[in-house]
């Protein structure tokens, strides 16, 4: 058989609030009911999600989560973000809905990957479609790098983002003179986005400042620019 599709069900308290949310994503109503139970299919090109509505649900508690199979992880998360900007000012990157940036995961063959966490609580993981692209090559990380590697798969695959904090905290603690410069900012920037999940603002500030400080050559300052705009969305976001 071909031309199968499946199609995540994800549960909500709102309907109402996870049409709102997706339009700033650029997604459009499909379907909807009111009866007997709320209900919604929302597309995007070829994504489709649909949701149903739980009175009394609690997004804290969801297990929703889908995977997301995509050949465009940064067009994706570039679209996605241009939305949160021309709706709310700012990319949201802390509380309920938020999102994460891409980022290498080591749980998924060092490919790259992002999160949306919805209205609903739900988890949906954006992630490199393998079939679209060659797998890295496998070198052996250093140990800041291996931290930050250690610290994605804490918070942005398992949500725990507390390990992820002291695994990012210990790194830093031990700073060498020799560590890549690029890999100190993406350091310190995603810990700067942990501490905003984790609402607070003194060490997302701090850590933003020591990005500041961080001396990079030329072509270290074009390799770090991906993460100088994510820094630049965090700063946003403070103020």
């Amino acid at each position: 058989m071909t031309n199968e599709v499946t199609v995540p069900l994800l549960p909500c308290a709102s309907v109402d609030d996870i049409v709102a949310f997706y339009a700033v994503l650029g997604f459009r109503t499909t379907y909807e009911q009111r009866k007997p139970n709320p209900y919604v299919a929302l597309q995007r090109e070829d994504l489709h999600l649909h949701f149903f509505e739980i009175a009394g649900f609690s997004p804290d508690q969801s297990y929703g989560s889908c995977l997301v199979l995509t050949s465009d992880i940064d067009g994706l998360h570039r679209a996605f973000a241009a939305g949160m900007r021309a709706a709310y000012g700012k990319v949201l990157v802390s509380g309920t809905p938020r999102m994460t940036r891409p980022r290498a995961r080591k749980n998924y063959d060092g490919l790259g990957g992002f999160s949306v966490i919805d209205p609903g609580g739900n988890w949906i993981r954006v992630v490199q479609n393998t079939t679209a692209a060659p797998q890295p090559a496998a070198t052996p990380p250093k140990p800041l790098a291996r931290a930050l590697a250690n610290a994605v798969v804490q918070a942005d695959s398992r949500g725990d983002i507390p390990q992820a904090v002291r695994i990012l905290d210990s790194a830093l603690a031990r700073l060498q003179a020799d560590d890549d410069p690029v890999t100190q900012v993406e350091v310190l920037v995603y810990r700067a986005e942990l501490a905003m999940v984790l609402h607070d603002a003194e060490t997302a500030a701090k850590m933003l400042d020591r990005v500041t400080h961080v001396v990079l050559s030329e072509d270290e300052t074009e390799r770090a620019m991906s993460t100088f705009e994510a820094a630049a969305d965090l700063a946003a976001a403070l103020r």
